[in-house]
């Protein structure tokens, strides 16, 4: 019998995996040097994409769901989306609480926010008191808007977690203050979310069926991120609202040949590489992954590059896509 890593040893190995870059675009396009690094520095240094969850709401993915952190000078400042599975991630890729400062939930799909009351519970374990922004988006008659989401998971007297109801103020020894705010999705401009140390935050309300749903622009001293959860891509404004974008995420859910129910939700591979063609980013990234979307993968890559020809990546969970400006 081999003998077995230590398990120090295993967690470490499969972290300088993970953090890898995911596969290579297809077709003609070559993969950024920076992008493709596997060295677990490259993930934490400057300001950098990593991946928490690739996947999506059914477990024939193998992933942990939607969710992503943006690394700041070595600390994990940002967190844009918090699915089933990304709790476990964040640990593994060493983001700590403390260094948080802002909470962007693109819509209220367990994939997509499942796991924050999770991250959240980790306020009680800080050596200090900690402010950070908690930001969603409006509601409607089948969604509650961030502010209500919050008060209905965490409010005094009747929240699902009442005891945690503390994350209010920083008070019951939580050592975290949360101030959620709403966003309305039907806002004609970009409504400005965060701002602090030459990073600015804005958001966008996209097209998810009936789902009130948000993009995210995080415009840095290194370049420009934009960060779009699911969406049909009907909205015509998003392509202005991401313009000028260094980095682009855009899901990966379905493919050409969905039914008309999954295409009011999601956009197909040719809608995903018109809008990536018309907002033109130096890389795309590929998130929010399926069972068959990742079996069809190499085809629907393809597809996006008919139209697109910068450079395409299939993410991964924990995979690292750096600002290199």
């Amino acid at each position: 019998m081999k003998p077995s890593l230590p398990l120090s040893a295993l967690v470490a190995a499969l972290a300088l995996a993970g953090c890898s870059a995911s596969s290579a675009p297809a077709g003609n396009a070559a993969a950024p040097a920076a992008a493709a690094d596997d060295t677990a520095t490259t993930c934490k240094s400057g300001i950098t994409l990593q991946l928490l969850g690739s996947g999506g709401p059914i477990s024939d993915d193998a992933r942990a769901s939607s969710g992503a952190v943006v690394w700041i000078d070595g600390k994990a400042r940002l967190l844009i989306d918090a699915g089933g599975g990304t709790y476990l991630r964040y640990g593994e890729a060493g983001a700590r609480l403390e260094d948080l400062d802002f909470i962007g939930i693109s819509h209220f799909h367990t994939d997509h926010v499942a796991d924050l009351p999770a991250i959240l519970k980790g306020a009680y374990f800080l050596s200090g008191r900690h402010d950070v922004a908690l930001v969603g988006p409006s509601g409607n008659a089948n969604f509650p808007s961030m502010t209500a989401f919050f008060d209905r998971e965490f409010g005094r007297g009747h929240g699902a977690f009442e005891y945690l109801a503390g994350l209010s103020g920083g008070t019951d020894g939580l050592q975290l203050s949360v101030h959620p705010s709403d966003v309305n999705v039907a806002s004609p401009v970009a409504t400005k979310v965060w701002q602090g140390d030459g990073v600015t935050i804005s958001a966008f309300g996209i097209p998810h069926g009936d789902v009130p749903a948000l993009a995210y622009r995080i415009e840095t001293p290194k370049g420009v991120m934009v960060l779009s959860a699911d969406q049909n891509g009907s909205r015509k404004g998003f392509v202005d609202f991401a313009k000028g974008a260094d980095l682009l995420m855009m899901p990966a859910a379905i493919d050409d040949d969905a039914d008309a129910q999954s295409r009011f939700l999601h956009a197909t591979p040719t809608v995903v590489g018109k809008i990536a063609a018309a907002i033109n980013p130096k890389m795309l990234v590929l998130d929010h992954f399926m069972g068959r979307a990742l079996k069809d993968k190499d085809k629907n890559v393809a597809t996006i590059q008919r139209y697109y020809h910068g450079p395409v990546y299939a993410g991964r969970d924990l995979s690292c896509f750096p600002l290199s400006h």
